[in-house]
This record gives C-alpha cells, structure tokens and sequence, in this order.
C-alpha cells in the first residue's frame, strides 16, 4: 500500500504540470516567407515580424512568415554572404557555364573596378555574375551601417528591388532624402535604401560619475578621453562593429572641421586651400583622441550591445554607443528604478545622421514578399513602429524601439508627439549637425581607418594602458604625452599609400604582416612613455 501511494505522488508530480498547462493553439505553416540576415536585436525583429503579418495579411489574405538569419554584426554577415557566393558564383560557373574556376576568377567576378586591361576570363566572369540569378538562400540584408552596403552593392551581390519607380513619391527631398548633411540615404541605382537613422553618443551612469568625483556629464568625444575616466570607458571593436567604426569616423571628421577652423582663423587663407592640411593634421588630432579614449577603456568587445548593458550596471562609467542603444537603455533604467541613473548625450556638432539600410540580395528566393517587407519598412505603418510607444495606437506592441524614422514626413505630425518615444527629437531639423564629408574617411580610408585603430588600442591595449596610467601617476609629463601620442606611423599619407596597399593587397599576409609591424612600433613607443613618466616620479 506504501508503495502503491509513492507511485501515485510521483504519477501525479509529473502529470500535474500537463494538466494544469493552458490550451496553446498549434501554428500552421505559413503561405508566403520571406529570409531576412540581419545584425537587429529581438526587438526589432519581434515587432517587424508582426507588424508585416498583419500589413500582408490585410493586403493579400495570406500568412506570412519572417525567417531572420542572426549572425553577430554587419562584419560577420559580409563575411558569410562573400563566402555564399563565392560558392554559389562558382558552381554557376563551373557547372552552367561550363568554365574553369581558378582564384583570378575568384576575385573578378565581384570586382567593381576591373582595370580594362584585365584578362578577358576576368571581365566574362564579372559579366557573368551580374546577368545571373545565383544566390545565398536569403532574401533580405536588413540593418547595419551604410558602408556595407555600398560595398554589397558594389561587389553585385545587391540588386535593384523596383521599389524607387515603384513608389516614386517617396523618395525626393519631402520624404526620403537622397542624402543629408553629406551622408548618402539611398543607393541611386536602387540596390539599397535606407530605412531608419542611426546617430552616436554616449552613454553615462550617473552614480559612477559621482563615484569618479565627475561633476559635469560628458558633452563631446574629448570629455571622454579625460584621465578621470581611466578604466572606465566601454568599447566596441571597429573592425567588428560599423556602428561603432562610424562613431570614431565622427570624431575623427570634427576633429578636421576643428583644425580647418583654427587654421582660416589664425592665418586668414582661404578655407579651400587650407582643406588638405586640415585634412591631415585634424585626422592624427581625431586618432589622438581615439588613442586616449582607448586607454581610458575598461575593454573592447565584439559586441555594440555589450557596453551600454555594462554602463546600465555601473561595471562602466560611460560607453560610446549607437543612439538607440543609449536611449533604449536609460529608459529601462528609468522604468526599473524610477529615477534618472543613466544620461545619453550625441555631441550636436559630432555626429552625423547616419542611415541603416535595407536591400535585396541577388537570387533572392522569395523576391515577391522581400520587395513588399521593403515596402512596408519604408511605408508610413513600418516607420511608426521606430518611434511610437509600446502599445500607442499603430505603434509596437511589446517594445519601445526607439529609433529615429528616416522619412521626413513623418516629423512634420504633431499629433503623433503624444505617442512617440521622443517627441522632442527632430533630426532633420536639429542645429550644427556634422557635415559629412566622404571624401575624407570614406571608402577604402574608412577601413583603413578601423584597422589603425585596432592595432593601435586593441592589439597594443596592455601597454597602452600602462603607459597611460604611468603618465597619470607622473602628473601628465609632456614629453611621455609626446611619445605616447606619435602617430607619425598612421599618418594620412600613410593611411593612404602603404597601409591601404597592405589591405587591399590580394596576399592577406601582407595585411598581417602589417598589423605585426604597426604593433612591434606602437609597443615599443608605449614602453619607452612609461619609462619617461617613471623618470619623472624618481
């Protein structure tokens, strides 16, 4: 009998769950769906994926099923798609064609600048792909920094999605600009559009800037590069993260503006004559405050979700940050504790608006429903999920995104301030924007750039924050300030001839054996600072 009610409390431990569960509804498979890879948190993927249900249900009568494809960053996802259709490239040409492959054709056929001289194998291979309907199995890159995107479409992997002469009053200067304050909004051949605006900042909590004895939050790049802030700043790596290369290519841009300034008012030169020196001194002025903000840094991550979650737990003082990031997280904050512990701040003069776009992948499977997610995104019921409240009328349902909707027409409702996240914000009309310049950081500098700032902080990061604390701990000595902040090695000219060779060179040891040399400099430089500053203790 003992036994027997032992077997019948067991029975009913594990049966009570089953029964006491409520009645789930089994989900059917949908009619249409559409393969999205993208670098955009759960948010943004919880409330797209509904709100384009209910936007093609009530268009077609079908259901519809958002596939997203999550990676890590925009880096990773360039990686894979080159690798896709490389593969894919490959038995197109080898099986349809009939051809030879071999690694000349390997790097001609999304090669944009083929030399005219090229072998003729190259520029067929090149011909090849760009008539050819090959794919990687995804429809949709969505999310992520501009400079991807123009290199997807330059390499032929994005193609045209008909959008633009299929809605052509959406994109001129009322609604969707082509450009604005120097940054390009849209691809003019249509092979990526953007979708939403991205600005950069900082994100500050309030108790450990009283705990640094910190009385002003920090208002531009520089504040951050402050000896109070050693060990406290949390960053992202630039070679793994476009959003955050794109904020230190902010602050080395206003550094530019900065030096182009100073010089037409200390000499009186034209400012078109004075642009190539302010160029080159304002890009080793940017790196310098880079460089400092670097050895303030606690560490650098793989992640740009990484720094403002650790800010928002006090593990760091400040990170510099997308601006949803930053605004996402002092709301939270704010919910949690019902007060005011985190600040984010863009520097009004140093930061550009920058957009994140959306394109539509060569070979894409489910082109039909991809060009009708792409409409929705950009259509006035995609834009209000960005910014409206959490449960507003049109709005999100779960999550309060945050972010800043790129068409223009969108501010010009007041009666939807009520139900927006940030009322109060109103990008294209906000004063001293950052005037992107591309001519300066753009292209092949801009990744040149994020490895400059790779081998300089996060390879040497060690000796440079020893270095740093050293001269701290001295009284701040010019001559180790002097040492520490040679960048004669990074210099533009540098930037511009051999360290840009070494990168673009098709031998990726050559890129190795770069880095290799730039560290060996750095770290003996960063030793012999910290030598200096002991000195001056003694």
């Amino acid at each position: 009998m003992k036994r027997a009610l032992i077997v019948l409390a067991l029975v009913a431990v594990v049966a009570l769950p089953f029964a006491l569960r409520t009645q789930r509804t089994t989900i059917g498979r949908a009619d249409d769906t559409v393969i999205i890879i993208t670098p955009h948190n759960e948010a943004i993927r919880y409330e797209y994926s509904h709100g384009f249900a209910d936007w093609w249900k009530a268009r077609t009568g079908r259901t519809v099923q958002v596939d997203w494809r999550v990676i890590g960053g925009t880096s990773e996802i360039t990686r894979f798609l080159e690798s896709e259709y490389v593969a894919s490239f490959q038995n197109h040409w080898t099986k349809t064609l009939g051809q030879p492959w071999s690694m000349d054709v390997q790097a001609a056929f999304t090669n944009h600048r083929l030399p005219k001289d090229a072998p003729a194998l190259a520029h067929e291979a090149r011909k090849a792909f760009l008539e050819s309907g090959v794919g990687c199995g995804i429809d949709l890159f969505f999310g992520g920094g501009s400079f991807d995107f123009i290199r997807q479409a330059n390499a032929g992997r994005l193609v045209d999605s008909g959008l633009m002469k299929r809605r052509p009053e959406w994109f001129n200067d009322r609604v969707i600009p082509a450009e604005f304050t120097g940054e390009p909004y849209l691809d003019k051949q249509g092979r990526w559009l953007g979708a939403v605006l991205s600005s950069y900042g900082m994100l500050y909590n309030h108790d450990s800037l009283r705990r640094l004895g910190i009385r002003q939050p920090p208002r531009q790049w520089e504040d951050i590069a402050d000896p109070a802030y050693v060990g406290e700043v949390a960053l992202c790596d630039p070679t793994k993260s476009s959003s955050i290369a794109k904020a230190f290519e902010n602050v080395i841009q206003q550094q530019i503006y900065l030096e182009w300034d100073r010089r037409a008012r200390e000499t009186g030169r034209s400012r078109q004559e004075l642009e190539a020196q302010a160029v080159r001194a304002g890009w080793e002025r940017g790196l310098g405050v880079l460089q400092r903000i670097g050895a303030n840094a606690r560490y650098f991550t793989d992640s740009s979700q990484k720094p403002p979650i650790d800010v928002m737990h006090g593990n760091s003082a400040v990170g510099m940050c997308i601006d949803f990031y930053g605004r996402y997280q002092e709301e939270s904050a704010s919910l949690r504790s019902g007060g005011k512990r985190l600040g984010y701040f863009s520097p009004p003069d140093g930061t550009v608006l920058s957009p994140d776009p959306i394109a539509l992948l060569r070979g894409a499977p489910n082109r039909e429903v991809a060009v009708a997610f792409m409409e929705y995104v950009l259509s006035m019921e995609g834009q209000k999920l960005w910014n409206f409240k959490a449960g507003a009328e049109g709005g999100p349902r779960r999550f309060a995104l945050r972010r800043l909707p790129i068409r223009r027409d969108f501010y010009a409702h007041d009666e939807w301030k009520p139900l927006r996240s940030d009322p109060e914000v109103s990008p294209y009309a906000g004063e001293n924007p950052l005037i992107y310049n591309p001519a300066w950081t753009s292209g092949e500098t801009f990744r040149a750039m994020a490895f400059v700032i790779r081998v300089m902080c996060l390879d040497t990061h060690p000796e440079l924050v020893k270095a740093w604390r050293e001269i701290i701990a001295s009284g701040m000595p010019p001559e180790a300030l002097a040492v520490l902040g040679n960048l004669s090695a990074v210099s533009y000219g540098h930037v511009q001839g051999r360290i840009r060779q070494a990168l673009n060179s098709k031998n990726k040891v050559d890129e190795i054996h770069m880095a290799n040399e730039l560290a060996s400099g750095f770290r003996a430089q960063y030793a012999r600072a910290a030598e200096i500053a002991r000195a001056k203790r003694k």
